[in-house]
């Protein structure tokens, strides 16, 4: 499929949709909790996509060259129902993925596999309990992630990836005991650099542990060449076996290869991670839009599309408002 292009030649091939933009976690780099608190207005039933919406959504982008989506949120297994969406979207033949904090796994993950999804990433920040429970300020164990891994393997829903978010003087001591917990088992621990998405993380360079002092800290790491263009992680192969990988946003900058669009819960377009606003697909939908106007639409945002944030990345650009990580997922 030939699909797309923007203005410096980047396809479209990776959609990513939240589902939700509601978690029953308050991570410190993503949802903290004076900002996301019990009076926060999270988005009412009537303001989110229904499933049809997405899913008549997603067949559109598809057509226009999209081979992968990714289900996010906030945490995805939050939606009511979410084997539904995935059931429907397994009839379009793409590669369907979701990225969960794992907690619900145990629950859902015998349903998920048998409506058709692929695989899952499983965010962990931490084995140690006391590391854990300051980074994610839920209440939730590192025991029942680790059980919502089991569960997930258990059904096939694989090769399961771990997110690692890595930030300094609060997990980096973490890196080493995770890979040697995961590596043995063919699941890839992946290595996130502290992101200054959105606006109310406290983003600070100086909390900012580099790919590079990370290579460091795993040492004798092997590259391993991409699987195609616009992977996201840098993979390396592991002396013991197995392979990790480092995403690299800050320091080390990927956007020239980036095919990925994302779809807000409420139904905005995004084509950057740092965008500060989406282009709203919802409102014409239901206004009678025809899948020709949506299509025009979708072509049109990703056609000018220019994004390329963490190249250009200054003092004055990390001061703008940008939409926050929970609305539009990773």
């Amino acid at each position: 499929m030939v699909g797309i292009r923007d203005t410096r030649g980047r396809p479209l091939r990776d959609l990513r949709i939240s589902v939700t933009d509601r978690c029953n976690m308050r991570c410190r780099y993503c949802m903290p909790r004076e900002v996301f608190g019990s009076d926060f207005a999270f988005l009412s039933k009537m303001d989110i996509l229904t499933y049809e919406e997405i899913d008549r959504l997603a067949g559109l982008f598809i057509s226009l060259g999209v081979e992968k989506i990714r289900l996010s949120g906030g945490e995805p297994l939050l939606r009511k129902d979410l084997p539904e969406l995935i059931s429907m979207l397994a009839l379009r033949k793409v590669e369907i993925a979701m990225t969960t904090n794992g907690v619900l796994l145990p629950r859902f993950a015998p349903a998920l596999s048998a409506a058709g999804l692929d695989r899952v990433t499983v965010s962990l920040d931490a084995l140690d309990e006391a590391t854990f429970a300051a980074m994610t300020d839920s209440g939730h164990t590192v025991a029942a992630v680790l059980a919502g891994i089991e569960a997930a393997e258990s059904v096939g829903l694989g090769p399961i990836k771990i997110n690692t978010v890595v930030k300094k003087g609060a997990n980096e001591d973490e890196l080493i005991d995770l890979v040697e917990r995961f590596s043995s088992r063919e699941i890839a621990v992946r290595f996130i650099e502290f992101m200054d998405v959105g606006t109310t993380n406290g983003w600070d360079m100086e909390d900012v542990v580099t790919a590079e002092e990370i290579r460091g800290m795993l040492a004798e790491l092997e590259p391993i060449e991409s699987q195609y263009r616009g992977e996201v992680a840098k993979r390396y192969r592991l002396p013991q076996g197995g392979e990790v990988g480092l995403i690299t946003s800050v320091t080390e900058p990927f956007c020239g290869d980036c095919s990925r669009a994302r779809l807000s819960a409420d139904g905005h377009l995004y084509t950057c991670l740092f965008a500060s606003q989406g282009l709203d697909l919802l409102t014409p939908m239901r206004e009678g839009a025809s899948d020709d106007d949506l299509l025009a639409l979708i072509e049109s945002c990703w056609i000018n599309r220019e994004d390329r944030y963490s190249e250009i990345r200054t003092e004055s650009s990390t001061a703008h408002t940008r939409v926050e990580m929970s609305f539009i997922g990773g």
